[in-house]
């Protein structure tokens, strides 16, 4: 793993497959994602505060893969939207993606990834509603990837965390496996409408100032 500093009060944990993120607000830490069940320890030792909560942006195993670990041993609120919550605890199985042809070749080239442990959810979210960190963080539903995947937006702070509603791999783009790609599309329009200067993602690196232009270019090449 590689943690990075975006901005004083966000790190980002860098996995083989994917990412998760680390936000502060004084000790009191937010943790965006949870990567795979082998992140587990790695993400622990990026710990140096308390673990609030653990906001996942949507089901799939390379963001929920330590979520109950570390749920149970830090005693962290787990969020996440409603639709993906009975997935998340294992009550449900998630729909697999729609590959255009352009991703069958890409997706035959990510490794398997060990299933994720069922993980409580105390928090189901929707659209609009706020979660205290940040000055508060804005839920943004953005399906397509999967139906209940959500963005989270901070506008106080001006940061954006997409999930995998949109990549950064060279450029901003739209996010690759959707389930749904016409809705896909239109949650990258929603995200290209929002104020953010700085935007991380579930795959990719950061965009740290003009994120907004960044994502308004995407939309405008992506029908």
């Amino acid at each position: 793993m590689d943690l990075i500093e975006v901005l004083p009060t966000l790190h980002m944990l860098r996995f083989p497959v994917g990412a998760a993120y680390l936000w502060r607000d004084g000790d009191e830490l937010t943790l965006i994602d949870a990567g795979t069940v082998s992140a587990a320890a790695e993400i622990e030792e990026a710990l140096d505060g308390e673990l609030r909560r653990i906001v996942l942006t949507h089901w799939h195993e390379d963001h929920t893969g330590s979520a109950a670990l570390l749920a149970a041993r830090y005693g962290a609120e787990v969020v996440a939207h409603r639709l993906e919550a009975p997935v998340i605890r294992g009550e449900a199985v998630g729909a697999p993606p729609v590959l255009e042809e352009f991703e069958i070749p890409i997706r035959a080239g990510v490794p398997a990834l060990p299933p994720a442990p069922p993980c409580r959810v105390d928090r189901e979210v929707e659209d609009g509603d706020v979660l205290e960190f940040g000055g508060g963080a804005v839920v943004v539903a953005v399906p397509g990837h999967t139906d209940g995947s959500i963005a989270v937006h901070l506008p106080g702070a001006g940061v954006l965390f997409t999930g995998d509603a949109v990549a950064h791999v060279g450029r901003t783009m739209l996010g690759v496996f959707n389930t749904d790609r016409a809705r896909a599309v239109a949650s990258l329009h929603r995200l290209a409408a929002l104020d953010a200067d700085t935007a991380v993602f579930g795959h990719g690196d950061p965009v740290v100032h003009g994120a907004a232009a960044a994502l308004r270019a995407a939309a405008a090449a992506t029908r």
